[in-house]
């Protein structure tokens, strides 16, 4: 087994440790089939509670079932190179029972990592329902750190755009518009989870408790709200864009066809000089004929020109 991590009575610090014991929390990260047979069987939490989080496709939800409880949500996750992030989000199960403590994930997370790397304070593996509400506190936490990198991301991509006008920028803002999607979709589900627990028979409520949940009903609602208003600044964004490079098209446009009138009319004047039949001015000595033909097409080529140019063709 691997990545397993136990909070010692009186410890201030989790402690890696090699075999499964009671009271311990194991964390599984994209985890095989054997690992969860053997998690299973040490634990005696079903495989089917352990494999939930496996299935990208899983919605958040509460699930209890012979005294072992699944409480699985979506957690933001982050991919990509300094360059750029591609956000989505992903299930994080935690299953409990009366000994033990597990948490599964496809990956891994900067929300358990917080609490691997001590960065989380006060925190008890003894004390399950306080543990269960800090996951969702600094998983919250992360929605709206994520949601203020999509937000800056966004405007910078924005900036860019304004300048080129080019597939790559566009394409990066539809990401960052499906990003948006699926946090709020994964905030409210999660936000159905939280309501549901205090509710939960299989978690001993205590006082104490009552303020972490609090601050987590609040991060969640702000983050969903967030999540809302960038979304519609997104779709609204994305539609203006359109018009914009629609505006342009027609521009360009309009100019090609300014300029083919302009060239059209020399080469009709000259088609009728070109004919093999008698036109004016063939007897005229030197280029004089030429010259003329030349006049009379500035005569006719100026006039277009300047009601093109009242007309804002050019």
């Amino acid at each position: 087994m691997k990545d397993i991590y136990v909070m010692k009575s009186g410890a201030r610090a989790l402690e890696q440790v090699q075999s499964v014991t009671s009271g311990c929390w194991i964390n599984l990260e994209n985890p095989s089939d054997k690992e969860i047979e053997e998690t299973s069987a040490a634990t005696g939490i079903p495989e089917d509670m352990l494999k939930a989080a496996l299935d990208e496709e899983e919605r958040a939800h509460i699930e209890t079932d012979d005294g072992c409880t699944l409480i699985l949500v979506d957690i933001p996750v982050m991919s990509g190179d300094k360059d750029w992030y591609v956000y989505s989000t992903l299930p994080l199960a935690m299953v409990y029972n009366d000994s033990y403590f597990v948490t599964v994930c496809l990956r891994d997370t900067a929300v358990l990592g917080d609490f691997i790397d001590h960065r989380v304070k006060n925190f008890d593996l003894n004390k399950r329902t306080r543990f269960v509400y800090q996951i969702l506190y600094v998983n919250a936490i992360k929605f709206l750190g994520y949601l203020k990198q999509i937000d800056k991301t966004s405007s910078r991509v924005q900036q860019h755009l304004h300048r080129s006008m080019k597939n790559k920028e566009l394409i990066q803002l539809l990401d960052l518009e499906k990003a948006l999607v699926y946090f709020s979709t994964s905030l409210n589900s999660n936000q159905i989870v939280i309501d549901r627990l205090k509710s939960l028979s299989t978690l001993k409520h205590f006082e104490d408790d009552n303020d972490i949940i609090d601050d987590v009903i609040v991060e969640n609602k702000q983050a969903i709200e967030m999540a809302t208003i960038y979304r519609d600044i997104m779709g609204g964004t994305m539609d203006a864009f359109a018009s914009v490079i629609g505006n342009n098209q027609n521009i360009v446009m309009k100019l090609l066809a300014a300029i083919t009138i302009c060239m059209t009319i020399p080469t009709i004047i000259a088609s009728f000089w070109g004919m093999n039949v008698a036109v004016p001015f063939a007897d005229l000595p030197g280029l004089a004929g030429f010259f003329i033909i030349v006049g009379i097409t500035i005569a006719v080529l100026v006039p277009v020109v300047i009601i093109m140019f009242r007309k804002r063709m050019f």
